[in-house]
């Protein structure tokens, strides 16, 4: 929402919804900045949280995104080398230089400078390991020594520094998933009824359609990564190039494959609350109140009614009437144990996502594949007797 138009595709908060409330930071980027990052977010945000308080009045960040909320709250960044400029246009920025190199070779050379943080980090995560080599090329400090350096400052903890404003408190509005789907499928349809398609159509005969003539587009920056735009890729590069029948299907995968990722996008916001601010022990994450928001016409009671309450506890520095969600943390559980699936040819990194990826389709697909492979070799084996096949569990499990 910082860039400048495009407001269908980045759902921005109406004029309407803005005149009752003064909103910052939005609108306010060139959309052909591919170098805006969450550092320029947090100092720019910061500054006005500061203005804010200056004035007796409460921030409130709205998300989102929670990687951003998170620079907010924490210290959490690093701050490199200045950018050289802002203006739009290419600009040299060592993190994307080194997302162009192989996965594996960024590894390599993360694990030569800096062992620990390669062994937290997937081969595959190149933007990750661009921006711990970046970090190392230009502090010449080893990424994992300064986020250690962060969580042992006094009021530290395992998300990173000291908390910003220590009297924070978050308030997740989540809903039942069936309810949350089909909401957001009809919001979908909302934004495609509203313009969706002129504004994206419009974008790109202006910003996109020479990229992608040189086979140069890029969607890993900048305005390009929000959802919307790989989705209907294929549409607009081909309209008034195909058959109307050819375009009409075109334009209904982009919206159906809009749909899905919006929902997917949904699940890892909610995925990511749990796993950050819920499961992770230590005196340093907010309190976090649950408002749930799956029936609309309960909006006064379940979500508003509450929700002041709890902002006004806060102000007036007595306990708020709700308890904040507490989920139980499993001490035995290994965040960056490594495991290969030689089934699927995968390293999984997590006791969390080992067990997920034990559970996925793929890999019972695999598993089922495997399975049958080896019941037919039993049937055709020495003698030729199909009653030597063997199906059963305790044959058929693998070690993994």
């Amino acid at each position: 929402q910082v860039y400048k138009g495009l407001d269908i595709i980045t759902n921005k908060v109406s004029l309407q919804e803005q005149r009752l409330c003064r909103h910052h930071m939005i609108s306010f980027v060139d959309p052909l900045v591919s170098n805006y990052t969450v550092v320029d977010f947090r100092d720019k945000a910061t500054a006005l949280i500061s203005y804010i308080f200056a004035r007796d009045k409460i921030p409130i960040v709205v998300g989102g995104t929670n990687y951003y909320i998170e620079s907010l709250l924490w210290k959490v960044l690093i701050n490199t080398k200045e950018k050289n400029s802002t203006a739009p246009g290419p600009v040299s920025d060592r993190k994307v230089e080194l997302e162009q190199l192989d996965g594996v070779e960024l590894h390599r050379r993360l694990s030569q400078v800096d062992p620990e943080m390669a062994a937290k980090l997937h081969p595959h995560d190149k933007r990750k390991l661009a921006r711990s080599l970046q970090v190392f090329e230009e502090t010449g400090i080893p990424h994992s020594e300064i986020l250690h350096q962060q969580q042992e400052e006094e009021g530290g903890g395992p998300l990173g520094g000291p908390l910003k404003y220590p009297h924070s408190c978050i308030l997740w509005l989540h809903a039942d998933q069936a309810a949350l789907d089909a909401r957001l499928e009809q919001r979908v349809d909302d934004m495609v009824a509203a313009g969706l398609l002129e504004e994206l159509r419009d974008f790109h005969r202006r910003y996109n359609r020479d990229k992608v003539a040189e086979n140069r587009q890029d969607y890993q920056h900048g305005i390009f990564q929000s959802i919307g735009f790989k989705e209907f890729h294929e549409y607009l590069v081909s309209e008034g190039n195909c058959s109307p029948e050819t375009s009409a299907l075109l334009l209904q995968k982009g919206i159906q494959a809009l749909k899905q990722v919006t929902k997917r996008y949904a699940r890892r916001q909610n995925k990511w609350v749990r796993n950050r601010f819920l499961k992770r022990p230590g005196p340093n994450v907010p309190p976090v109140y649950g408002l749930e928001v799956s029936d609309l016409q309960r909006w006064e009671e379940d979500v508003l009614k509450p929700a002041l309450e709890i902002v006004e506890s806060f102000i007036q520095g007595r306990e708020p009437p709700a308890e904040p969600l507490k989920m139980e943390q499993d001490v035995n559980e290994n965040k960056r144990s490594h495991r290969v699936c030689e089934l699927c040819d995968r390293l999984i990194i997590g006791d969390r996502e080992w067990a997920a990826h034990t559970r996925s389709k793929s890999h019972l697909h695999h598993l089922k594949k495997r399975r049958k492979q080896e019941a037919a070799g039993h049937a055709t084996g020495p003698g030729g007797d199909s009653g030597d096949a063997e199906t059963s569990d305790e044959d058929g499990s693998l070690p993994m």
